[in-house]
């Protein structure tokens, strides 16, 4: 029988995420994942991270997300903040630069940690806001701005209740327009703040989504809703995440990132 899986339980704004270091990318299946992020059966957690050693020779690791759904997307900042303090603290980095590998590119990460406060910032590269476009939902018209972070996004300006959310954020998120699926946000602005609910791709309703708050802001500076060049303070249910969007659409996300504890798990061994 294999041996037991060694984690970390990481999270940012409540985002939460298992952490597993590996050379082996193969080490958790997606299959495994799901039943690692089971908050019943499993440790919990809505996906798991991969640090793995760097195929780029200037990052110092590589990470790769499994949703808890078992689907893989290319970028998350939430997870980015997590693995950038990861690396940090196991090199004994209290504060500096961390540069992490992801499906959506290089990131390089500021980490402020030399109390323990766990604060990055993450350079989130260019945001690039699309179209706007009106969606069929069941015979009611939504009406979302696209946005690119590296992973996709579908933002929407309003003012939503929570079965709104539940309702057209599953729908869209795998609409037929959005072939490979897309994270959908329901945003409302307040001069230079915004209040952002998240449905996730593959996970659904998360307390924070990192990517989801740099689309958001970005759509926001877009349409004159925001300022450019200022941070931005957009509050998800787990917090405030600062965000800063550049003339150019250059975008930094800042917040927090809090090791939960350590543990081994069997669970996901015996899968075929």
């Amino acid at each position: 029988m294999a041996a037991s899986l060694s984690f970390q339980k990481y999270e940012g704004l409540g985002n939460d995420f298992i952490v597993v270091e590996t050379r082996d990318v193969g080490l958790v299946s997606r299959g495994r994942a799901s039943q690692l992020c089971d908050r019943h059966f499993g440790v919990g957690g809505d996906g798991v991270l991969m640090v793995l050693p760097p195929e780029a020779p200037q990052a110092d690791a590589r990470m790769v997300v499994i949703n808890s759904d078992g689907s893989v997307p290319e970028m998350c900042g939430n997870g980015v903040r997590c693995v950038a303090v990861h690396v940090a603290r196991l090199r004994g980095l209290r504060s500096g630069v961390v540069q992490i590998e992801t499906g959506a590119g290089l990131r390089a990460c500021a980490v402020e940690d030399a109390a323990g406060e766990g604060m990055v910032a993450v350079d989130m590269g260019i945001v690039r806001v699309g179209e706007t476009r009106e969606v069929d939902v069941e015979g009611e018209r939504a009406f979302v701005t696209l946005a690119d972070v590296g992973n996709p996004h579908a933002v929407a300006f309003g003012t939503f209740r929570r079965d709104d959310v539940e309702r057209l954020g599953s729908r869209v998120a795998i609409h037929p327009a959005f072939p490979g699926g897309i994270n959908v946000e329901f945003a409302r602005v307040k001069s230079d703040e915004i209040d952002l609910v998240v449905w996730e791709r593959g996970v659904g309703i998360t307390l924070a989504c990192g990517t989801g708050a740099c689309a958001t802001a970005a759509v926001a500076c877009a349409k004159g809703y925001a300022s450019q060049g200022v941070p931005i303070a957009v509050r998800v249910p787990g917090g405030v995440l600062q965000v800063t969007v550049a003339k150019d659409g250059q975008t930094t996300m800042r917040g927090p990132a809090r090791h939960v504890f350590s543990g081994t798990t069997s669970v996901g061994l015996t899968e075929t």
